[in-house]
């Protein structure tokens, strides 16, 4: 009885839906429906970004707020330990899907999905991260959180019926509205979706991006008002002597953005070759434990800590640590400084390696605001002269986004958007600026895009191959070619010729087998030796050409056989079976017609 409810009730579902699809092409012109569209896609993004930051900051609330902060509490070895393995749980006998590394998933289903994200991915993500960072995981909330509204933009593109580049355009709207609203900073959450997702910067583009960041702010002003996730005051002004400082800053983090990079990667790969997700969660989860029972700023995303730094009270890290009775030690507060720096990274992997869900975005900003804060008291201890910690983290964040995320104008814009002004863009402009020069070299692919470039997934930033991505080699077959057999004589082959509007001839047996092929320039003198016709055999005619395509080549392959071979036709064989011919023509032509197809007006 249920079963026969649930297929009625969905075939009616289906059928309503097909109905409003076909009200929406009637009645609402396209451009107009992308405005709406993206209108409730930045409403549905918003919301799961305050749902999550406000689920996370009530769990940590509940679990932390009564430990005392002059004491050290042995349940920090205790909660990310079971945090880690409620969402391994969760991910593994509920969601039955990998949901981790939120931002690549995106790119990887732009490149290589046609922009379509799983529908689980709407809350699954925020459910898993909840658990992971809820009880202490040292990840971010923003790239589960990303990926949601990156999901809601694909799922209800897809439901209306949009093609690829549009469905594209949803998933960059969902993605701008969850920074937006996170952050409460619109303009960080375009630049973010134009300089990681590689969304094309046009105005059928932007516009829709930007309703999506506005209305998951206003959305974040009625909710919150202005208790938002991160707020600096700024207190020092910006000096010029400062200059070389933030150049400096720079160069710092980024170097410490290629520790970042790097170390996360090695191990990353270390805990993929631990076999067994049992054994992968006691070292993870007992490693995560232990780093944040020594360095209790690696608990969660770390932006309590941040706004610590802000407030000029960067002197409370050490609350509930170890070392609280050494607070007013510089030399050990320096000390536990690098140790941050160095420990972060290992926790965060430690956390997402053991199966907790979450991304790097929080740890980055977090890193970069205690690098800044670090090299301010460095600086100021060595030479004398005085420098504001608070101005210096605030650039360290940018200085990190730019180098970790290679998104300079991200970190810029978010940055400068926390300040509610623009008096720090000069230094927040040189060390993001400086910081990308510097990793650059050493590492030309961001964290998000270093996977896919090596599994050569990564076509977001390469879009002639996205459009020979989306080209199918079986459809590009020509078949009107004049097949013609091995023992056939010069005679058969004229009369084939005569009614050919093609230069070459595949030779194939009574199994379809390729043998070779004839081209009309190698025989043009013969065509008129009447005494011959009879003599001459088309397996006497005949070469086999060195270059073969098969229907499920990528069209990568196809254009690099072209530009080798030097041919303007080549045969596609399957199983050495003759199929046709691919014209370099046609490709080129099927080629341009797909790249019109990404343009916008």
């Amino acid at each position: 009885m249920f079963r026969r409810f649930r297929i009625i009730w969905q075939r009616n579902t289906r059928r309503w839906l097909h109905q409003l699809v076909l009200w929406r092409i009637a009645r609402i012109p396209e451009r107009q429906f992308l405005y709406i569209l993206s209108l409730v896609v930045g409403i549905f993004s918003g919301l799961a970004a305050l749902t999550l930051k406000n689920l996370i900051h009530f769990v940590a609330g509940q679990l932390t707020d009564w430990i005392e902060v002059d004491s050290i509490s042995y349940l920090f070895l205790v909660y990310p330990f079971a945090g880690i393995l409620l969402t391994v749980l969760f991910v593994r006998f509920v969601i039955k899907d990998d949901i981790s590394h939120g931002v690549s998933k995106i790119l990887y289903s732009i490149s290589r999905q046609s922009s379509r994200i799983k529908s689980h991915n709407t809350w699954s993500s925020m459910v898993a991260s909840s658990l992971t960072i809820g009880l202490g995981g040292s990840v971010g909330a923003e790239a589960p959180i990303v990926l949601t509204g990156a999901s809601i933009g694909s799922n209800l593109a897809q439901l209306f019926k949009l093609n690829y580049k549009y469905v594209t355009l949803m998933v960059g709207c969902g993605a701008a509205g969850a920074i937006a609203g996170i952050f409460n900073a619109p303009v960080a959450g375009i630049v973010f979706t134009l300089e990681v997702l590689m969304l094309d910067l046009t105005m059928a583009y932007l516009i829709p991006l930007l309703i999506s960041a506005v209305t998951a702010t206003m959305l974040t002003h009625f909710f919150m008002g202005e208790d938002v996730l991160l707020q600096f005051m700024q207190i020092h002004p910006f000096t010029l002597e400062t200059v070389w400082f933030y150049i400096l800053l720079g160069v710092f983090t980024g170097f410490v953005g290629i520790w970042f990079t790097r170390m996360t990667l090695f191990m990353e790969a270390k805990f993929k070759k631990i076999k067994g997700w049992g054994i992968r969660l006691l070292i993870g989860g007992l490693a995560m434990g232990l780093l944040v029972f020594i360095f209790p700023p690696l608990w969660g995303e770390g932006y309590v800590e941040i706004a610590l730094i802000f407030n000029g009270k960067g002197t409370e890290l050490l609350n509930n640590s170890l070392f609280y009775n050494w607070k007013t030690n510089e030399y050990l507060l320096l000390i536990f400084l690098v140790g941050i720096l160095i420990f972060k990274v290992i926790a965060m992997v430690a956390t997402t390696g053991s199966g907790g869900v979450g991304g790097i975005f929080a740890p980055t900003l977090f890193m970069g605001a205690i690098a800044g804060f670090f090299f301010a008291l460095i600086v100021t201890k060595i030479t004398g002269v005085e420098l504001p910690g608070d101005n210096f983290a605030l650039a360290g964040m940018a200085g990190m986004m730019a180098a970790v995320m290679h998104a300079p104008l991200t970190g810029i814009f978010l940055a400068a958007e926390l300040t509610q002004g623009y008096d720090l863009f000069v230094p927040l402009m040189i060390t993001a600026t400086v910081a990308y020069v510097t990793i650059m070299k050493a590492e030309p692919y961001s964290i998000y895009t270093k996977r896919l470039a090596h599994a050569g997934d990564l076509l977001t930033h390469h879009k002639d191959q996205v459009a020979l991505r989306m080209m199918n080699v079986r459809k590009l077959i020509e078949t009107d070619f004049e097949v013609i057999r091995p023992d056939a004589t010069l005679r058969d082959l004229v009369t084939a010729i005569s009614v050919s509007h093609r230069n070459l001839y595949p030779v194939v047996d009574e199994n379809e087998t390729l043998l070779g092929m004839v081209k009309l320039a190698d025989v043009r003198s013969l065509i008129f030796e009447n005494e011959l016709y009879d003599k001459v055999l088309v397996k006497d005619l005949m070469y086999m050409p060195e270059s073969f395509i098969s229907p499920d080549d990528s069209m990568e392959k196809v254009v690099e056989k072209f530009e080798t071979s030097g041919r303007y036709n080549l045969a596609v064989i399957e199983n050495g079976k003759y199929l046709g011919f691919i014209s370099r023509a046609v490709a080129f032509s099927k080629y341009r017609k797909t790249v019109q197809d990404f343009s916008h007006d």
